[in-house]
């Protein structure tokens, strides 16, 4: 069996020596395609694999076409938005992700977002504190959770909306749960994104929703790009001077944002959320157990297709 790692953006070294060697003790075999520039070079490269590990790469309904020969793809991170499942189905590929792996790290980095956001972006004038601040969890998965723990150091007072999280299990955390994304909005200061970009998801962050927030206001969003109604936002910023919009996914729109939010805008280069090095170690060896786990024995518990 030869499992390939194709990433546009590699793993580190001591990530990928991790993974070689839960591939190679199954006896399997592993093959590396790294920050490569074009899609031939990965139709190419997934013609004879049994397996696939990725992050944010493309995996369309032509790379499938490609890989004869594929069983499983397993996307090391919680998000599988770039994998076609509806092409995978067809060709009885599995499709995996990590879910958890990445969460600390994301979670950290909603932080540094935050702390940057209401300190004015450092620029020498007087913010405001986080402590105290009323914290919307939108989506109480384990990015979630790991941000309610973290936000209680900053004495926070902490609300959530998941459609598909019981109160209890929010209760259980020591945050109160609420029963809307409109009541989330309406009654926190900072909002922290955690939600998918799914067909009802797709640009609800919009307008009507962000002027529910008080003014003085900040998002962060270290989901997807998608979800936000870019057009809408650039408009509701305009209307209200003190909103502040803080991201580690770059928007479509962001020249436009920098031009004329400086101040109030922020966006990583790329998206952050996962890079640490032990948020990279700790994805690509779930995925490669995974692997091991489903070509030995079947196990499909982290099937998403």
């Amino acid at each position: 069996m030869k499992v390939l790692i194709a990433t546009d953006k590699p793993f580190a070294k001591i990530a990928v020596d991790g993974i070689r060697t839960e591939i190679e003790a199954a006896g399997f075999t592993l093959a590396l395609l790294e920050k490569y520039t074009e899609k031939q070079q990965l139709l190419d490269a997934v013609s004879d694999a049994n397996a696939i590990i990725i992050r944010s790469d493309i995996i369309d309904a032509e790379v499938i076409a490609a890989a004869k020969d594929l069983k499983i793809i397993v996307r090391a991170g919680a998000g599988y938005d770039n994998v076609d499942l509806d092409a995978a189905t067809k060709a009885e590929v599995c499709v995996m992700n990590t879910p958890g792996q990445n969460s600390n790290a994301v979670a950290e980095l909603v932080f540094g977002l935050l702390v940057y956001a209401a300190r004015n972006f450092y620029n020498g004038t007087s913010g405001t504190e986080l402590k105290g601040k009323k914290l919307g969890i939108h989506a109480f998965g384990n990015v979630g959770r790991n941000v309610a723990r973290i936000a209680k150091g900053f004495g926070m007072e902490l609300y959530a909306f998941d459609a598909y999280c019981k109160d209890e299990d929010i209760k259980a955390e020591g945050v109160i749960p609420v029963k809307s994304v409109s009541a989330l909005y309406q009654t926190c200061d900072v909002v922290s994104i955690h939600i998918p970009a799914t067909a009802e998801t797709k640009k609800s962050i919009n307008a009507d929703l962000l002027a529910k927030m008080p003014k003085g206001a900040i998002v962060a969003n270290t989901a997807r790009k998608e979800v936000i109604n870019e057009e809408e936002l650039v408009q509701f910023m305009e209307a209200n001077p003190t909103f502040k919009y803080v991201t580690d996914i770059l928007p479509d729109n962001h020249a436009t944002m920098t031009e004329k939010f400086g101040g109030r805008y922020f966006a990583t280069p790329k998206k952050m959320g996962a890079q640490t090095a032990e948020a990279n170690i700790n994805a690509g060896i779930a995925a490669a157990k995974q692997i091991v786990n489903f070509l030995k024995n079947g196990q499909q518990i982290f099937r998403v297709n």
